[in-house]
């Protein structure tokens, strides 16, 4: 039996703004006192109306063009209802069958493309946090977070392995840094990831697939790719003990416990009808002009994925670039001296990438110093090679018969010959010119 794992991502981005998504309360929530940064609005006290946040709109936005989506030229607000405490309204102000983009894609490192389904906005929740007060378990609700603009990324179900899976979640976190619309500190909680996980089987009876499993609230790269791991192992091995294959109805939500390294049931997933989506009626629908998206399109500065690509047309090597790329700082000593003839941009690279050399220093003077180079002279050093090859015509016929390691006879020559102040790299190059006559 073959075992094939479907992987897709939620990927929930914290908006940096000013101001929370539909009143005026202050959005950098952490760390705060609790309660301190909440209003009738954020509280959903009765009679309080939401105004949206044009700039995290407009962010939104941009998320979605740099993921190669299309901008719908209609979109509003829904309601989803659902009841926890870090929602005090009882229900939160999201999007449903018309988002602001979608329909885009991520292409990784192999040429193969993850589709993005969605790129919708809503508000955050507040934060529970679970004490023990005289003696008795609690739960206390700070909603300083909630109404904080959240973008929710939504991924097809395209990835099959959580290496691919992590490579596709370090491509958005470089992309929202990128654009400059959010931090996406996941230590701070303004990036967190939630996959969703099954697992196609085929085998002489056909396809057969498990039951869907969402894991909520991972804050780390690396805990996704241990939590995906862990849950197409738990999968295949629930299957070939029960034989249960997936429904509509029995999909689970499962939080991840990254000390034990497992993931945990949670409840059974909620699906669309639950949640009774419908029109948010205090926010009137919003007519999406093609000005605006141009607008947008041009403040999206050069990403990630095409810099890398001109570092590496440069001459780096693709690994050294991902990290030149990484580094602001040696992004910028590259730049520096890409024109340079005095520089070999490829070796820079290598050795800023290597840390053989201190940016923060004379680099030019450290780099010179780290590749000595001899006598570059092509006009000089090439009399130098016309008179060792006219004087050893055997060797030259002999190496024309085959014997292209006879090269090195000349270049040993030819460092003897100017006392090893020449260029071996340029030797090389003109001693094989010669001998190809």
């Amino acid at each position: 039996m073959k075992f094939t794992p479907l992987i897709g991502l939620e990927v929930h981005v914290e908006l940096e703004t000013k101001s929370k998504m539909f009143c005026s309360c202050p959005a950098d929530h952490f760390g705060k006192e609790p309660n301190t940064q909440t209003c009738p609005v954020c509280l959903g006290l009765p009679g309080a109306l939401p105004v949206p946040n044009q700039k995290a709109i407009e962010s939104c936005m941009k998320i979605g063009l740099a993921l190669n989506c299309h901008v719908n030229s209609q979109s509003k607000f829904d309601r989803k209802q659902y009841f926890y405490p870090d929602l005090a309204k009882g229900y939160q102000i999201s999007q449903y069958d018309e988002p602001f983009c979608s329909n885009g894609h991520i292409t990784l490192d192999s040429g193969k493309k993850i589709g993005v389904e969605r790129v919708h906005m809503e508000e955050d929740t507040g934060k529970l946090q679970h004490v023990v007060l005289d003696g008795k378990k609690v739960s206390l609700v700070d909603y300083n977070r909630s109404g904080v603009p959240l973008v929710e990324i939504v991924s097809r179900p395209d990835m099959s392995s959580s290496a691919e899976a992590k490579e596709y979640l370090k491509k958005i976190h470089d992309i929202v840094r990128a654009i400059s619309v959010s931090s996406a500190d996941m230590e701070k909680g303004q990036m967190r990831l939630e996959p969703t996980v099954n697992v196609c089987l085929e085998s002489e009876q056909g396809l057969r697939y498990t039951p869907l499993a969402e894991v909520k609230n991972i804050n780390s790269f690396n805990y996704a790719v241990q939590a995906i791991d862990y849950e197409v192992s738990r999968q295949i091995k629930e299957f070939e003990s029960t034989g249960q294959e997936k429904t509509e109805t029995n999909k689970t939500t499962r939080g991840y416990d990254s000390v034990k390294k497992i993931t945990f049931l949670q409840r059974t997933k909620e699906e669309a009808k639950d949640y009774r989506y419908f029109p948010e009626p205090d926010i009137p629908p919003f007519i999406i002009e093609n000005e605006l998206i141009e607008k947008l399109q041009r403040e999206i500065p050069e990403l990630p994925e095409q810099i890398i690509s001109n570092l590496i047309k440069l001459g780096i090597e693709p690994k050294y670039a991902k990290i030149i790329y990484a580094n602001p700082e040696s992004l910028e000593v590259v730049k520096r001296y890409q024109e340079d003839t005095e520089v070999d941009i490829a070796k820079l690279a290598s050795l800023i990438a290597n840390k053989k050399i201190n940016i923060s220093g004379d680099v030019k003077k450290e780099y010179q110093k780290l590749n000595k180079t001899g006598n570059t002279n092509v006009e000089e050093l090439r009399v130098v090679i016309e008179k060792i090859v006219n004087d050893n015509p055997k060797l030259v016929a002999d190496y024309k018969a085959g014997k292209t390691n006879l090269s090195g006879f000349f270049v040993g020559q030819a460092i003897k010959e100017t006392k090893g102040k020449a260029d071996p790299k340029t030797l090389n190059k003109l001693v094989v010119e010669f001998l190809r006559k």
